[in-house]
């Protein structure tokens, strides 16, 4: 099986001790593909210095998360701009808004998220969207762009079946990682009710390692629980889970399998 982690932190601290025995132990697991989505300017050394050494497994994104849109926002899209025009990057991400942790930065939160829509249509990139108890906001601002060039990820669904089915009908995919082997998620549903061609999988290591490894650091060769648990919902093989959730975010990503 070739396996794709559509959203992995791996930069982060929680790798120092044993990064690159991790990251051979996802390659081994089958997951060729992992794709990086910056949070600020805190980490872009540590992003760049990651997928330029494994250039063949790992893929940057460029993007100012929700939770970093504070006083200095302008400063930091202008730094997101900047890289944007000097190197490659697969996607715009993580950006969207998060309503959790601060509702102080909410109209800025908004701001920054249609700037970054500009930048993914200016650039034809996807979105990867962060949407923490903030969908319904997220899924009207995209709207708003009306645009046949917007695709992407929202990553971490937190919806039910009827917005991901809103998420697929606006030529989104719906972001699936650990918290679908929960006892009880809605996740369950949700993957039971949309079709394959909708779903990418992700880790958003280290955070929601999925059963039995909940509790514990996630990391990128989880995906292969979460593709089981996935097969499993959907009376399928984890191969198919593999096969077609690859194909759907190597095409979000614009990149041919080698």
């Amino acid at each position: 099986m070739i396996l794709c982690d559509t959203h992995t932190h791996i930069y982060l601290a929680e790798f120092n001790p044993d990064r690159d025995e991790m990251i051979q132990r996802a390659i081994a697991a089958g997951v060729k593909y992992m794709f990086i989505p910056h949070i600020d300017s805190d980490t872009t050394e540590e992003l760049h210095e990651l997928c330029d050494t494994y250039p063949k497994n790992c893929f940057p994104m460029m993007g100012l998360h929700p939770t970093s849109v504070r006083r200095k926002y302008h400063e930091e899209l202008g730094m997101i701009e900047e890289n944007l025009k000097t190197r490659k990057y697969y996607a715009i991400g993580e950006v969207g808004i998060d309503l959790y942790w601060d509702t102080s930065y909410k109209k800025q939160q908004e701001e920054v998220f249609g700037r970054q829509i500009e930048l993914a249509i200016e650039y034809n990139l996807p979105l990867i969207i962060h949407t923490r108890n903030s969908l319904e906001v997220a899924i009207e601002i995209v709207k708003g762009f009306n645009s046949e060039k917007l695709r992407g990820i929202f990553h971490c669904f937190p919806g039910n079946e009827e917005q991901a089915e809103e998420v697929a009908g606006i030529g989104f995919h719906v972001g699936i990682g650990g918290v679908v082997s929960y006892k009880n998620s809605l996740m369950a549903r949700v993957a039971e009710a949309l079709p394959m061609e909708h779903i990418v999988l992700e880790t958003d290591a280290p955070y929601l390692a999925p059963v039995p490894m909940r509790g514990t650091r996630n990391e990128p060769a989880y995906i292969v629980n979460i593709a089981e648990k996935v097969a499993s919902i959907k009376h399928t093989t984890p191969a198919k889970v593999a096969r077609q959730t690859t194909l759907n975010a190597l095409n979000i990503f614009n990149i041919t399998q080698k």
